[in-house]
């Protein structure tokens, strides 16, 4: 837990949180100096909405001792934002009325390599008398990481972040003209690197002068299309460096003259971008998704995966959270399109990687059918949460599937459209009670919303339509 945000002092909460802030203050006056010293002038506090779109406020460096103290306002009413920025509204979150403080992450303040001249932070946001908001995705993800460790348990997870690199057409190009793919050689070819080494060059520096640790970069298989995989790390942690790892690529490509596009579909039809979360579950060192039980893991192990298996309709509405998600979400494409788990089946939606015999620290669970649409707050927090209900329950997993799901006719499938996961989502009162009312209800309408923006759309204009907006 954050120091400037759970004080050891006993006293009246709201003591408390000023003596938190005082000494947030004290230490973000650091900061701004060493910032300053190496010409950083200006910082950006983001935050990820309903509709996994990342937010941002900035402030000048010189203004980080206050903000850190009292934060900066912005409006609740971004939770019930859709995708094209248009507004619902819920049962708790809507209309003009309302302020939340926003409190940068002192301890995730970062220089930005390729953005020269800026540092970034996420926030946690707070009502305005200092209580945390209820309806904040990061002390959600927060929540629940500390609910897992009181119970002696640890997550380890880490995002696998797909995207597609274009450029747009020339600007006299008759209308209609299609984005050019930067690099269109072969699946997972070479020949994509050489063409697009200095981008990727780039991109790995920048990610290493950001203290980010990158475990593999590689072409994927649409024109155009690449993965980084970024090294394990406590939940929160996990999310925010995904952030911070699609806003950097986004930079990078920006000065090579490129847009990257983290859409869960650029091209209908195709194969589109996921956002595959890998997790570990560990207990005094001990790693439970590798054990001696008749799945090879631990019985606390399979029980954590037997819950985000039994959940996994309901959280397709947070990891796909778009109309257009389900464009991705087909069989035969190794997005996870099933309601299965299987032992290195990169068609299950669960898909459990036991690692090397003599390597039990690598064992870990991979889901698939998430996307970078999905914030990943929201997904880290709601997917413990799932896990720790399986272990209430003792859930054992079914069988594993091998094979392509589709050619067997017998397992069944994760929700073929939007609609479907938000009535999955909408009836989960294991998601309804570690959310919390307000996130929970501001989720759904989200989620319905986007249902109607894309009614009567056909799936390249939803594609389209999307493709600049993440």
């Amino acid at each position: 837990m954050d120091e400037h945000e759970h004080p050891t002092q006993q006293g009246p909460p709201a003591e408390q949180a000023r003596e938190a802030r005082e000494r947030a203050g004290s230490a973000a006056r650091q900061e701004a100096a060493q910032l300053t010293a190496r010409n950083i002038h200006g910082i950006a506090l983001t935050w990820v909405d309903n509709a996994g779109i990342t937010r941002v406020k900035t402030i000048p460096t010189t203004r980080l001792p206050a903000t850190a103290r009292s934060g900066v306002g912005m409006s609740p009413v971004f939770d019930v934002y859709l995708s094209d920025d248009s507004q619902v509204t819920s049962k708790h979150i809507g209309g003009p009325d309302g302020d939340l403080r926003l409190v940068p992450d002192l301890d995730r303040l970062t220089p930005l390599a390729a953005q020269p001249g800026w540092a970034w932070a996420p926030v946690d946001r707070y009502e305005q008398d200092g209580t945390p908001y209820s309806a904040c995705q990061r002390h959600f993800a927060r929540r629940m990481t500390a609910l897992a460790a009181g119970r002696g348990l640890e997550l380890r997870m880490g995002f696998e972040t797909e995207w597609s690199a274009t450029t747009r057409p020339p600007a006299d190009a008759p209308t209609g003209t299609d984005v050019r793919y930067a690099g269109p050689g072969p699946a997972y070819g070479m020949a994509r690197v050489v063409e697009l080494s200095d981008y990727l060059g780039d991109i790995l520096r920048s990610l290493a002068a950001q203290d980010i640790e990158v475990l593999q970069l590689h072409p994927e298989y649409e024109p155009g299309q690449l993965e980084v995989s970024t090294a394990p790390a406590d939940p929160v942690t996990a999310a925010d460096h995904t952030v911070l790892v699609r806003e950097t690529i986004r930079a990078v490509s920006a000065r090579h003259g490129l847009t990257a596009s983290f859409a869960p579909v650029v091209r209908a039809g195709a194969v589109g971008n996921g956002a595959h979360l890998h997790l570990s579950l560990w207990q005094d060192g001990e790693n439970l998704c590798r054990g001696d039980g008749p799945q090879g893991m631990t019985p606390t192990g399979e029980s954590f995966l037997a819950g985000i298996l039994r959940e996994l309709p309901a959280l397709l509405a947070l990891g796909a959270p778009l109309a257009a998600s389900y464009l991705r979400l087909e069989p035969s494409r190794w997005a996870g399109a099933f309601h299965c788990w299987g032992v290195e089946n990169r068609e299950a939606a669960l898909r459990y990687i036991p690692g090397p015999p003599d390597d039990a620290e690598s064992a870990n669970a991979e889901l698939k059918c998430f996307d970078p649409a999905a914030n990943p707050y929201l997904i880290t927090g709601a997917v413990i949460a799932a896990g720790l209900a399986g272990i209430d329950a003792r859930l054992t997993l079914p069988p594993p599937v091998a094979g392509d799901p589709v050619r067997t006719g017998t397992t069944p499938r994760l929700p073929a459209s939007l609609p479907e996961a938000i009535e999955r989502f909408s009836r989960s009162e294991l998601l309804r009670a570690a959310l919390g009312d307000p996130l929970f209800e501001a989720v759904l309408a989200v989620r319905r919303g986007e249902v109607a923006l894309a009614d009567g759309r056909e799936p390249q204009a939803l594609a389209d339509a999307l493709h600049d907006r993440y």
